[in-house]
This record gives C-alpha cells, structure tokens and sequence, in this order.
C-alpha cells in the first residue's frame, strides 16, 4: 500500500524549499536593484551638484567681488602707471551748406605700448571743437595690495560743441571690456568678469559702496580743444588722474 502520509509530507517539504529559494532569488534581486537605483541617483546627482556649484559662484555680485576676489585684487595691483591713453588727428575738415565739418580719427593705444593701436575709428562732426570724454576709476591703498593708488581709464564717447554728450559717439561701449584691459580680468571666470566691467560704471552712484571698497571716485573727465589739420592731439595723464591733450605736428 501506498503511504499517502509519506507522500504528503514530501511534497510539503518540496513546497517549502521552492518558497524559501524563490524568497532567496527575490531578496537577491531586490538587493541587484536597490544598488543599481542609489548608482543612478549618483551618477544623476554628480551633475546637479555641479550646476549648483556653478549657481553660486555665478551669482556673486560686484561687490562681492570687489570686497572678496583676492583674484580681483591682483589684477588691480598689476596696474601699471599710464602716461598716455591714446590721440586723436583731423583727416579733413569741410564747409557743407554753411557747416563746419570735422573728419577725426581716433586711436586707443595700449598700456604697454604707445605705439600699438588697439582701437582706432573715424568720426564726422560739426563744428572745429570736440570733446572727448573718458570714465576713471581710481582704486585707493586698500584695494591695492601694494598700497599704491591705481587706476582705470575707460573711453566712453567723443561729441562737438554743438551735440549733446548724450548725442555723442560711443568710444568704448559702457558696460563692456574695454580692448586696453582686456588681459586685466584673465584670472577670473568668464562671467565675473563681465560682471565686473557691467557694473563698474554704475558704481559712481553709490558713495557708500565706493567708500566700502576703498575705491575713492568714478568719475567722468571731458576734455575738449579746437583741432586743426596738421596736428596730432595726444591724450596724457597728470599725476593726479586727470586726460588732458598734448599737441605735436603730425610727421
């Protein structure tokens, strides 16, 4: 005779180890996919971080900059004393229906080079007498990790008497980087540089924050002469910041 008893206890021990191998291989896959989720987690939070780490050095602002950038505060210490910051000569001057007109042009010359051309334009304007008007930013002993007052000099537009500075033609255009500085920033990320040269300009409305960081003005400096044909009108810097033109005849 058969033992039915027997045979029931086998298959209920069969039926036991295929559960308990079917909970070993299902914890076994549970565990394959939990490691493979906290990798890509990882590898998904790898770029995340980076873009907030990007994020928030990119949202300093200029004054941040100017109190914290030891960078910054290099570059400006590199400033060299200038002597002269470009010319300007007549190419023609004309008579139409009763107007002067004066053909100029205009040369920005490099920090470590009075002979190098680094920006050179032409203008027409009316009348024989024309102002040429920069921007300068002087940084004080503090700003300057040598204690030697430095400054920067930024072209900003040339106009005749008979225009309004705010008709002028732009030189450099404000909030730009100016072509004479255009190594100063090179140990700055791209973005805090233009940062820096964006909100510069705008710092001459703001006493407090000038005081803040030691920078002792920004201020506009016009300068303007009669110019005749045969002349070239070197634009030089006095000891104490100031453009004023030098004549020589134009060989």
């Amino acid at each position: 005779m058969v033992d039915f008893s027997a045979v029931i206890r086998e298959n209920t021990l069969l039926i036991q180890l295929n559960s308990s191998a079917t909970k070993v291989l299902m914890e076994e896959k549970r565990k394959k996919t939990s490691i493979m989720a906290y990798i890509v987690i990882g590898i998904c939070l790898v770029p995340v971080a980076y873009l907030g780490r990007g994020l928030y050095y990119g949202a300093k602002t200029v004054h941040q900059l100017l109190a914290e950038n030891k960078h910054l505060k290099q570059a400006i210490t590199n400033l060299t004393h200038e002597e002269q910051i470009g010319y300007a000569k007549v190419i023609s001057q004309q008579t139409t229906d009763g107007r002067l007109l004066t053909t100029i042009k205009f040369i920005e010359t490099a920090r470590d080079d009075k002979l190098k051309k680094i920006l050179e334009k032409e203008y027409i304007i009316e009348g024989d007498i024309i102002h040429f008007d920069a921007l300068i930013v002087k940084f004080g002993n503090k700003m300057v990790m040598d204690g030697t007052t430095r400054a920067l000099y930024l072209w900003r537009r040339v106009y005749g008497e008979k225009m309004t500075p705010e008709k002028g033609f732009v030189i450099e255009q404000p909030g730009t980087e100016p072509q004479r500085y255009s190594d100063l920033l090179k140990a700055l990320p791209i973005k805090q540089s233009q940062m820096f040269w964006s909100n510069i300009w705008d710092l001459a409305n703001d006493p407090k924050k000038l005081k803040e960081y030691d920078i002792e003005a920004v201020y506009g400096n016009a300068v303007y002469t009669r110019l005749t044909k045969g002349l070239i009108y070197i634009f030089k810097i006095s000891p104490t910041g100031q453009v004023y033109p030098e004549t020589v005849p134009d060989m």
